[in-house]
Formats: structure tokens, sequence, C-alpha cells
């Protein structure tokens, strides 16, 4: 490394991180990451709660008095959140009206009740309309001498607001309930016996047993996948996050000197090759600034709030080397892309192969992460392009990977990073000094491979 090298890499660090662009965006980046969360936890008590009315036809006769009371005991308790002078509503009431089923029983009769209640939930007198047919208790007696059991009654849930299902999954829920205990009635059987012996179990889910230094056994602590989950896919995200924020601006700068013909005068003090890996060396370091910060950060918040146990510390060395592998290498290529083109209307048909190479990890993470030691993952996180992020999401799930696999990875990404370097020097030493039409992808192969 020669000494206008590190000039010009101290050079583009202190341009970068001095600027307002560079705080500025340290300090949005988290806030549009976390800005969902943030948004929803705000909105938690800004909903609607305007009293839904639904009204209720009860074909069988037996259930509607039920739901009425169990909705009752939901309007006084289940949709107030504090105690005292802090409590406050924060879901609507259901306020349930019993209307009673046609006299009739033909199929015409039903669905003239059907298009009245429709027409009123039009006119917004109601928010909805359920009707439980006559045989909702009684399908279950009639189906079972069946070979096969018949499907269960299908109980109409008229809406005109589709996306809100709050109401007809309570519904479901409480006429589960009260159904059941009807037809267990109806066959004699002790209702609170067969509830008591159909409740659900909890499985806890725990990590593995292991032995103390001292020789003591200890016990496997609780895991959470969705704790699991969050941590790989936060590590992920920063890592493309920063690859973004530190390679892409690479592109525009080296077009900007080739226009502006301040290349030109840089080429007289240095060569191509020394200017193009002064200004990788420079993003690498604003890269690893950015990641310090954040990484120390996370550490410090989750330390507050009692969760830093669930951070993997070891891999914040891996992570730091991946980290600046990947932002030389995609650094290296959007310089190559720089340097061959005239203008950010030609860049982009060059950019888009490249773009989609970035993001590529982010369509598959989800799958290696929930199952990391299968071949797919595998074979897929040793993708040199791929690597650095996921290779990072196996290694944060447990129970990790094999030692040298984070190692032969490295030494992939590092001999990639070497070949992109040495391909984008190439490039950037013929493109930079280049004004007119710009090379086609022949060419720009050409470059690469014969200088």
């Amino acid at each position: 490394m020669t000494r206008k090298t590190i000039v010009i890499a101290v050079r583009e660090y202190q341009a970068a991180i001095r600027t307002k662009t560079f705080i500025v965006s340290l300090i949005l980046m988290p806030v549009f990451m976390g800005g969902s969360i943030g948004v929803q936890v705000l909105l938690r008590d800004k909903v609607d709660t305007a009293d839904k009315r639904i009204a209720l036809v009860d074909c069988t006769g037996r259930l509607a008095g039920a739901i009425l009371a169990d909705a009752e005991r939901r309007n006084d308790i289940g949709i107030f959140q504090g105690e005292g002078a802090e409590r406050k509503q924060t879901q609507p009431r259901f306020v349930f009206e019993s209307v009673a089923p046609p006299a009739e029983t033909s199929p015409d009769a039903l669905k003239a009740l059907t298009l009245e209640l429709s027409d009123r939930v039009r006119k917004r007198e109601l928010f909805a309309f359920a009707i439980i047919p006559a045989d909702t208790i009684s399908h279950a007696a009639s189906s079972t001498a069946a070979s096969s059991p018949a499907p269960p009654a299908a109980i109409a849930y008229h809406s005109n607001s589709p996306t809100y299902d709050d109401v007809r999954r309570w519904l479901t829920s409480v006429l589960t309930k009260h159904t059941h205990e009807a037809r267990l009635s109806d066959a004699n059987v002790d209702t609170k016996l067969v509830m008591n012996a159909l409740s659900p179990l909890i499985v806890d889910n725990l990590g593995l047993v292991s032995r103390e230094v001292t020789g003591e056994i200890k016990a496997a602590e609780k895991t959470s996948e969705l704790a699991t989950l969050f941590i790989a896919f936060g590590l992920l995200m920063l890592m493309f996050m920063v690859v973004m924020i530190s390679a892409q601006p690479l592109l525009q700068s080296v077009l900007e000197e080739k226009m502006q013909r301040i290349a030109e005068v840089l080429i007289a003090c240095a060569s191509p090759f020394e200017l193009m890996m002064g200004k990788l060396l420079g993003t690498a370091g604003v890269s690893l600034t950015i990641v310090c910060v954040y990484l120390l950060g996370g550490l410090f918040a989750m330390e507050r709030l009692g969760v830093a146990g669930l951070f993997p510390k070891h891999l914040i060395g891996w992570f730091i080397l991946y980290q600046c592998l990947a932002v030389l290498m995609f650094g290296s290529m959007f310089s190559a892309v720089g340097a061959a083109v005239n203008d950010l209307k030609e860049a982009q048909n060059l950019v888009t192969p490249l773009m989609l190479v970035v993001i590529v990890p982010l369509f598959i993470w989800v799958n290696v992460a929930k199952e990391p030691n299968v071949s797919f993952s595998v074979i897929a996180s040793f993708f040199p392009f791929a690597t650095p992020m996921l290779m990072i999401v196996r290694m944060a799930v447990p129970p990790g990977v094999p030692a040298w696999q984070p190692a032969v990875g490295a030494l992939g990404v590092l001999a990639t990073t070497v070949a992109c370097v040495f391909a984008a020097g190439r490039v950037f030493r013929i493109g930079i000094l280049m004004q007119g039409k710009a090379p086609k992808l022949r060419e720009l192969i050409g470059w690469m491979l014969r200088g």
C-alpha cells in the first residue's frame, strides 16, 4: 500500500464523516428501520373505539343468550387497559342485537332477512350480522352414524369491512365454546370434565442442558424463536444498509469526478489503481465507523433492557470482518461502473444487475435462519456475494455453524474481493479518462480480462 493510497483514503474518510449528511444518515437509518414499530407503539391508543353493532340471528334458539352475556362481560372488562385513573378503553364495544329468525323455514324467507340486514349494514345502522344455522348444534349427532364425519355447519358472517376481522374472530371463539357445551349437554356428558380433558398443553421451548467448568449441570434456558430471528434479521439489515450507504455512493463520487474532469487532475498525482484503492479504503473506514456506532448503541440498549444475553457477542469480530470485505467487494464494482459510464442514466443499466446480487440474501434469509445447517443454507452461504450476510445469519441462530465454515467463507469472500478489486482496477484505469459512448458489456469484460 503506497503513501498516496493512504492519503487518498484518509481524505475520503474525513470528507465523508465531517458532512452533515453523514450525521443525518446515522440518525435516520435506525429511525427508518424501527419506524414501523415506533409508529405502532405511538398509535396503539389511537384506535377507533366506536361501538360495533352486530345483529345475531340464532336459528338454533339456544346460543344467542350465552353470546350476548359473553359480549357484556367483554365490554365491561376486556376492552380496557390500566387501573384506576389510568384505565383507558383501547378496543370498541361489541353491541349485539338479537334478531328473530324468519317464521318460515324456506330459503326465500332467509334470503329476504339477509337482504334486509345487508341494507341496514349499508345504511350503517349495523356494522355486521351473523346467521347461525338451525343444525349448528345437532349436526354432530347426525353425523356420528355416517362413515365419514360431515363438515361443521357454516355460520354466515356478513360485513362491509372485510379487513376488520376482530368481530369475526371473537364470534368464532365464543360460538365454538358454547356449541361444544351444548353438544356435550345433549349427549349427557359432563361438560367441565371434557373441557378439562381437552385443555391445551403448554410446551416450553428450551435449549440444551450443559455442564459447567465446575462439573455442575446447568439447566436449559428458555429460548425464543422470535428473539433469535430478530437478532439475525437485525444483523442482516445492518450489514445491508451499511453496504448501501457506503458502497453505492462511490458510483456517484467517481462519476462526478469524471464528468467534471477532476479525475484528470487526480490521475496526474496518483495512478488510477491508487486512486480507486484510496476511495475503497476510505469507504471501508466509513462503514466501520457506522457499524461501531450501531453495534455499541445496540448493545447498550439491550443492556439497559436486560436482554444483552440474547446477543451472541462472539459474532462482533466476524461481523466487522465480513462487513469490511463486503464493502470492498461491492464498492469496487460500483467504482468500476462509475468509471465506465458518462452519466447516471447509463449507470442505471449496469447498476441493476449489481443491485440484484446485493439483495439476493434478503429473499432467502428466512429459510436460511429457520434451518441454518441444511444443504441449501450451507451452499447459499458459500456463494461469495451472499456469504457476508447469510453466514452472519447462520451464525446468529443456535446451534451456530462448524468453526471451519466462517473461516472458509471469509477466505472465499477475500479471494472474490481481490478478484473484483483487480478487475475493477483495470476498468477504472481505462474508463476514468474515457468520454463519449458508454462501453458495452462485451467491452467491459474485455477490459477486465486484458486490461
